[in-house]
C-alpha cells in the first residue's frame, strides 16, 4: 500500500488527507481526521462510497465483472478446487499444500458433531420455527458449549474457533432442516466429504441406506464456493461490527446470520424463484417485461442487478452451468423456471432497457432453481448461504481481530431531530 497526499476546500478552508492506494482498485481518502480539522462528519446512507476496513481477502470490481478470493479468479477456484480448500485460503492467504489440505480437512470433518445437549436445545422451537430462526440462536449458543474458543486475544483459540464454525455450521443447518420437517436427526459421517455428508445428513433417513449423488454434491460444493466470501457485504460487515466490540466469534458469526436473514440481502434467491413462478411460462415474459419498465408497477424483475456488479456477475456464469448439470443429472426435462429463466437472461442480455441500466443476471437467477431442484424447500436457501459464507465470515473476523489498527466500530450522525430545549412540567404541557 503507497500513500501519497490530497487537499480539497471547505468554504475557505483547504484541508489536507492522506490518500491510500491498495493493490488494486480504486484509491481512498483517509477520512479520520476530518471531524478533528473541520467539526465536520461524512455523510453517506449505505456506505456507498466508503471503505470501512482495510482487507486483504476479497475483491470485486463491479464494472468489470471480476471477483478474486486472494486474487484467484472465481471460476479458476470453482473449477479445479473444492470448498474447504476454499476456507483454508480465505482463512490463510495462500493455497493449502496437499499436506496442509490433508490435515485441514481431518480438523474439519473431526469437528463436525455438536455437543449432544444441543439436541435438546432444538426441542423448545415451535414445529413451524423458521430455519433462519433456529441458526440465529443454535450458531449463538455454540458459546454456550465451547467455553474453551472463546478468548478472542489466544491465536489458538481463535483457531479452535474458526475450525468449529466452519466444521459445525452444517451439521446445525442440517438439524433445522430434520426439524422442520419432522424427522429425526442424521449424525454426520467421517468418511464423507463437506458437501456429501451435508447432503446426507439433511436427505437420510434411519430407515435406508442413503447414497450421495457425486454430481449434486459436487454441484453443492461449488454453491458454497460462489457463496464463501464477497468483500463487506451487509452480513460480512455487521461480523466485524459486532467483533469490534469483542464480542466471542460464535456471538458474531450468530450476527451475521442474523443479518444475512434479510430479504435484501440472503433472500434474493428466493425472491428470484418466486418471479419465476409467478412468470410462469415463457409465453407470458413480454408481459412482465412490460411491468418492469412501466415506473408506476411496483413490480420488479429479481435475480438481475447487484449493488456491486455493474457488469454480469461473474458467478452467475458457474451458477448457470451448475444448475443445468443438477437438472439432468436429476432427468428433469423442459424445466418450465428454467425455460423461464433462460428467456429472460437472453432478453437481459439485448434489451436496451437492461443494458442501460447494467441489470444483468447475477448469482440469485439460478441458485433458486438449483437448490429447489436438490430437494431444498425455499425457508432452506438462506440457511445454505449461511452454511457457505461461515469461512468468509470467519476469515474478516479473524482478520479484523489481528489488525493492529482495528478500533470499536463507532459511526456518527447527521441529527435532524428537536434542538435542545427545556423539559415542561405535566401540568403546563
Amino acid at each position: 500500500m503507497s500513500t501519497t497526499t490530497g487537499s480539497f476546500s471547505i468554504g475557505e478552508t483547504t484541508v489536507e488527507m492522506p490518500v491510500k492506494t491498495g493493490s488494486i482498485g480504486p484509491a481512498v481518502v483517509d477520512i479520520g481526521k476530518l471531524y478533528a480539522k473541520t467539526g465536520m462528519f461524512t455523510y453517506d446512507p449505505g456506505f456507498t462510497s466508503t471503505a470501512s476496513c482495510e482487507s486483504e481477502i476479497t475483491y470485486i470490481d463491479g464494472d468489470e465483472g471480476v471477483l478474486l478470493y486472494r486474487g484467484y479468479p472465481i471460476a479458476q477456484i470453482a473449477e479445479h478446487g473444492d470448498y474447504l480448500e476454499t476456507c483454508y485460503l480465505l482463512l490463510y492467504g495462500e493455497l493449502p499444500t496437499p499436506t496442509q489440505k490433508r490435515d485441514f480437512d481431518y480438523r474439519i470433518t473431526r469437528h463436525t458433531m455438536i455437543h449432544e445437549q444441543m439436541a435438546r436445545f432444538f426441542q423448545g422451537f415451535r414445529r413451524d420455527a423458521h430455519p433462519m430462526a433456529v441458526m440465529v440462536a443454535s450458531v449463538g449458543a455454540l458459546s454456550a458449549f465451547y467455553h474453551d474458543s472463546t478468548d478472542i486475544s489466544d491465536p489458538r483459540q481463535r483457531m479452535v474457533a474458526s475450525m468449529r464454525l466452519i466444521a459445525k455450521m452444517p451439521t446445525l443447518a442440517a438439524m433445522a432442516f430434520k426439524y422442520a420437517i419432522g424427522q429425526p436427526f442424521v449424525y454426520p459421517k467421517n468418511e464423507l466429504d463437506y458437501a456429501s455428508n451435508f447432503l446426507r445428513m439433511c436427505f437420510a433417513v434411519p430407515t435406508e441406506e442413503y447414497k450421495v449423488r457425486p454430481t449434486l454434491a459436487r454441484a453443492l460444493d461449488r454453491i458454497f464456493i460462489l457463496h464463501a466470501d464477497h468483500e463487506q457485504n451487509a452480513s460480512t460487515s455487521t461480523v466485524r461490527l459486532a467483533g469490534s466490540s469483542g464480542a466471542n466469534p460464535f456471538a458474531c458469526i450468530a450476527a451475521g446470520v442474523a443479518c444475512l436473514w434479510g430479504p435484501a440481502h440472503g433472500g434474493a434467491n428466493e425472491a428470484a424463484l418466486k418471479m419465476l413462478t409467478e412468470i410462469g411460462t415463457v409465453e407470458n415474459i413480454p408481459k412482465f417485461i412490460a411491468r418492469a419498465k412501466d415506473k408506476n408497477d411496483p413490480f420488479r424483475l429479481m435475480g438481475f442487478g447487484h449493488r456491486v456488479y455493474k457488469n454480469y456477475d461473474p458467478r452467475a456464469k458457474i451458477m448457470q452451468q451448475t444448475c443445468h448439470e443438477v437438472l439432468n443429472e436429476l432427468g428433469v426435462k423442459n424445466d418450465p423456471l428454467l425455460a423461464v429463466a433462460m428467456e429472460l437472461e437472453r432478453i437481459a442480455l439485448h434489451d436496451e432497457y437492461f443494458i442501460e441500466k447494467k441489470l444483468y443476471p447475477n448469482i440469485d437467477f439460478y441458485s433458486g432453481i438449483t437448490l429447489k431442484a436438490m430437494g431444498f424447500p425455499v425457508s432452506m436457501f438462506t440457511v445454505l448461504f449461511a452454511v457457505a459464507r461461515t469461512s468468509g465470515w470467519i476469515a474478516q473476523w479473524k482478520e479484523m481481530i489481528e489488525d493492529p489498527g482495528q478500533k470499536i466500530g463507532r459511526p456518527r450522525q447527521l441529527y435532524t431531530g428537536a434542538p435542545q430545549r427545556d423539559y415542561v412540567a405535566s401540568d403546563k404541557r
